[in-house]
């Protein structure tokens, strides 16, 4: 038992390894900070290779979702909450985000650790200020929940020529809805959350048969949410900071290279590394 958990360690090591390069990141972090407000989603474009199988398989450059939670004082009074602040040595007035993370489980973390991402803010355009309280506490009642065995395994899939799989394992791989690997991604517990308050992200509209044929809707298994959807949801709000801010709205006195132009491509939202290429070519 402690060398699989050795090796499943040093799996996940490899896994969030970051193997994409920085760059420079297009939102600017420190408005972001001043901003961002309890309740919102903080959508990732992360550069690991759990990253890259992510934005792969969903098509989008949001390989990873974040529920903005507030202040660390500004939070109710919950035990994991007070063991995690203890442990990490946080002030009162730290930034945090609650996160599913591969490895870590549900945990707490400082929104500084995404600073010099690109980062995309979504806030549920019309929700109640009386239903924020329970969303952030829905989400703080599962801190400390560990990670799922099966995300590993999902995951690893990708990293293997697609002929050396066994055949049952490759039914699931690529298939429209992403099989059972979007059951286990971060936004599961961020929709859950709304959920539980009622608050749509991306209901199915259908007619009723039992009254007059009204349209009705329908929730989705939160199972089924990627990241994206939150980025894709009419009831969410986008909210951008272009890194040059309110610059950008003055872009006849932007200053440009005349006679140079930048032959690097525009990044492919579902850049991943090779081996994942490599697989879907062979499907």
């Amino acid at each position: 038992m402690w060398i699989n958990k050795r090796v499943m360690n040093a799996v996940v090591s490899w896994l969030t390894e970051e193997c994409q390069p920085d760059g420079l990141p297009l939102s600017d972090f420190r408005r972001t900070r001043e901003h961002v407000q309890p309740g919102d989603v903080v959508l990732v474009e992360g550069r690991t290779r759990v990253s890259g199988v992510i934005q792969a398989v969903t098509l989008s450059s949001w390989s990873h979702s974040a529920l903005y939670v507030g202040r660390l004082d500004e939070l109710p009074a919950h035990p994991q909450v007070q063991k995690m602040a203890k442990k990490h040595g946080w002030s009162g007035s730290q930034q945090l985000l609650a996160e599913a993370e591969l490895g870590l489980g549900t945990v707490l973390a400082p929104l500084e650790k995404y600073d010099g991402y690109h980062l995309r803010i979504c806030r549920a355009s019309t929700l109640c200020p009386e239903d924020t309280a329970p969303i952030i506490k829905f989400v703080l009642d599962r801190l400390g929940t560990p990670y799922n065995l099966r995300q590993i395994l999902d995951l690893l899939r990708f990293f293997f020529p697609y002929g050396l799989l066994p055949r049952r394992w490759r039914s699931s791989l690529f298939e429209v809805g992403h099989g059972d690997f979007t059951r286990t991604v971060c936004s599961t517990l961020i929709a859950q959350a709304f959920a539980h308050v009622r608050y749509p992200v991306l209901p199915t509209v259908q007619r009723d048969r039992h009254n007059e044929g009204q349209f009705v809707f329908q929730r989705r298994n939160c199972k089924l949410f990627t990241p994206r959807d939150f980025d894709y949801s009419p009831y969410f709000e986008i909210i951008k900071y272009p890194f040059f801010g309110n610059d950008v709205g003055m872009y006849r006195s932007m200053h440009w290279l005349e006679d140079e132009v930048a032959e690097q491509p525009i990044p492919d939202p579902a850049a991943t590394p090779q081996a994942v290429r490599g697989a879907e070519r062979s499907a």
